[in-house]
């Protein structure tokens, strides 16, 4: 399946194990380029789309992949429950088909802990991870009953304006730093009555998946990570949460081979549509050699 023409390339199917087909994009990168390909994982509710400016940007240089999980975007539904072990076991599935690698996986948010326990299954074919204001295990903040039921307000309230056709009023700011095509893409695709059900169907797992994850951490032995937490507070992220999740990313680099802490200083949340040169410049290191040589630090 081919469609010529658009800012994020090509597109085509990866198949899961249970037979489910996953829509991805991909731009090769340069035709003489030897780098790994680049391959991007969004958070709760995030398709492919929104990724634009980010892999126009790492696609000057690296062969630079994004795709829908179940249930978002292109990519159908998935009848069984999404764990995030479901999760980064589909995102394995689109890595295979892709090839051997290597890869680097970028992830964003809930794409924080799907990309680590994807790179922890074959850790051999990942040369480094980003990790973009990711959700983590580490922040207590998570936990705590007055966050979750804040996230299923959120979740009500979404899903309304869904119903509404009203979600995508929300996210101007986001619909207004992509590409026309792009944006195009998701304002059919991504603010759905069916994506709020498959982001429903992911945030029932969050508290368990991540209290599995702190009982047993993904081990990444020697891959190289950089975690870039958005240093401005946003609606449903004030001042508490904000330093809460930053203090969680820098414990995330420094428990971490290479580890690198970046501040994104112009972003709250929303680190792609808002800074996406410094997402790709700090993918870039983990390719081009620096005469420094890298290691943990806030920016």
């Amino acid at each position: 399946m081919k469609q010529v023409g658009h800012s994020q390339g090509t597109a085509e199917t990866a198949p899961t194990r249970d037979g489910r087909e996953l829509f991805f994009m991909r731009l090769p990168g340069p035709v003489d380029a030897d780098a790994p390909t680049v391959v991007f994982e969004g958070g709760l509710a995030a398709n492919r789309s929104y990724w634009a400016p980010v892999q126009a940007a790492v696609a000057e240089w690296a062969p630079a992949v994004v795709y829908d999980r179940s249930g978002l975007g292109r990519s159908a539904p998935d009848p069984g429950p999404r764990s995030l072990d479901r999760l980064a076991a589909d995102l394995g599935a689109v890595l295979d088909h892709l090839g051997t690698g290597p890869f680097i996986l970028v992830g964003h948010s809930w794409g924080g802990p799907i990309v680590r326990l994807a790179a922890a299954a074959r850790p051999g074919r990942i040369s480094g991870l980003v990790l973009v204001d990711p959700s983590d295990e580490s922040c207590d903040l998570i936990f705590q009953p007055a966050m979750r039921r804040a996230e299923k307000i959120g979740q009500v309230v979404s899903a309304t304006l869904a119903r509404a056709g009203l979600l995508g009023f929300a996210y101007r700011g986001l619909l207004a730093a992509l590409p026309e095509d792009a944006r195009r893409d998701m304002r059919a695709e991504g603010f759905t009555v069916g994506t709020m059900r498959t982001r429903a169907a992911e945030l029932a797992s969050v508290v368990p998946d991540l209290l599995a994850m702190r009982g047993n951490p993904p081990e990444l032995p020697g891959i190289p990570v950089t975690v870039i937490s958005g240093a401005l507070t946003a609606p449903g992220m004030g001042r508490r949460v904000r330093d809460a999740a930053t203090a969680s990313h820098e414990y995330r680099a420094t428990r971490s081979a290479g580890g690198r802490h970046v501040l994104a200083r112009k972003s709250g949340h929303m680190v792609p549509a808002t800074e996406p040169g410094l997402i790709a410049a700090e993918v870039r290191r983990l390719v081009v050699p620096f005469e420094e040589a890298p290691g943990h630090g806030t920016q």
